[in-house]
């Protein structure tokens, strides 16, 4: 993988945090318009996720008012919660290498 790749393929959006994201936006009743807004997906993408969200049980479809919304469900609420507790231990686990490769190096070689 050459350096140009690399680099787009770091600034990407994985799938998992773009499914939280519907979700995050779906928490609430919401249209899908919406959604494809907030999320920054296209149509087609948009229908891909929602599509899967609601064969797996993440997502919702509800009629309020005659308009076809969609919602977060149980289930989803729980990926959610789980998607925050794993990004807060990666978010942990990254500060604590930095930290690492921040020492001298005359402290990594240290006898104790």
């Amino acid at each position: 993988m050459n350096t140009e790749t690399a680099e787009t393929a770091h600034k990407r959006r994985d799938k998992l945090n773009i499914i939280a994201q519907i979700l995050e936006i779906a928490r609430e009743s919401t249209l899908k318009t919406q959604i494809m807004y907030k999320a920054n997906l296209s149509f087609a993408q948009l229908n891909e996720y929602i599509n899967f969200m609601q064969n797996i049980g993440l997502l919702a479809k509800v009629l309020e008012n005659r308009r076809e919304m969609y919602k977060t469900t149980e289930k989803g609420l729980n990926f959610l919660q789980r998607h925050g507790e794993i990004t807060e231990l990666l978010k942990t686990e990254k500060e604590d290498i930095r930290k690492s490769i921040r020492m001298p190096p005359e402290t990594l070689f240290r006898k104790k």
